[in-house]
């Protein structure tokens, strides 16, 4: 038997950015992020991580990215390997598409880290996240690993461009 033990919560209010710098005491954490709104239209919630405490977020990613996405009137439907959303030695990671500023429009999700204490190996994550914006939704899948030996011992959410608001929470798995 396991369970997520709830380690901290942050509401964003136009903020330009979250971070969470405790990510000890557990070998997987779960980040969830809920109506997730830029401020500026059509921005993507991104994430990167720190070996340093959160003083600079500079730890080179590899990921990949895929989604389902169908219009609500149009009858468009897809399902779509996006290789321009992958990331190859860089940062930060897109998380999901665009989203738009409007009242109706944002994300929610999760992002999953393993083992972010391990002095032996990278870290491997995955999100998925639902996106409305603009009468389309869209699944978004995304998955790699932080190419780092070091202990990864903060991350941070951000928008690619200007602040936003929405809630993100952190969970550590307590097992038994």
């Amino acid at each position: 038997m396991s369970d997520w033990a709830l380690i901290s919560e942050s509401t964003a209010s136009g903020a330009s950015s979250v971070s969470f710098t405790d990510l000890t005491g557990y070998k997987i954490f779960k980040f969830v992020f809920i109506d997730v709104n830029p401020a500026t239209n059509l921005q993507t919630l991104r994430v990167a991580f720190s070996t340093d405490s959160g003083s600079s977020y500079t730890t080179n990613c590899t990921s990949t990215f895929f989604e389902a996405g169908h219009h609500e009137s149009s009858g468009w439907t897809a399902i779509q390997y996006l290789t321009s959303e992958d990331v190859a030695q860089s940062y930060p990671v897109k998380l999901h598409r665009e989203i738009g500023n409007g009242a109706d429009e944002s994300s929610a999700g999760e992002l999953f880290l393993f083992n972010p204490a391990s002095p032996t190996y990278v870290k491997n994550f995955y999100s998925r996240a639902n996106v409305y914006s603009d009468s389309y939704t869209y699944h978004d899948f995304s998955a790699g690993y932080a190419n780092t030996t070091s202990a990864v011992n903060a991350l941070q959410f951000t928008v690619a461009s200007g602040n936003f608001d929405g809630t993100i929470k952190s969970y550590g798995l307590v097992a038994t």
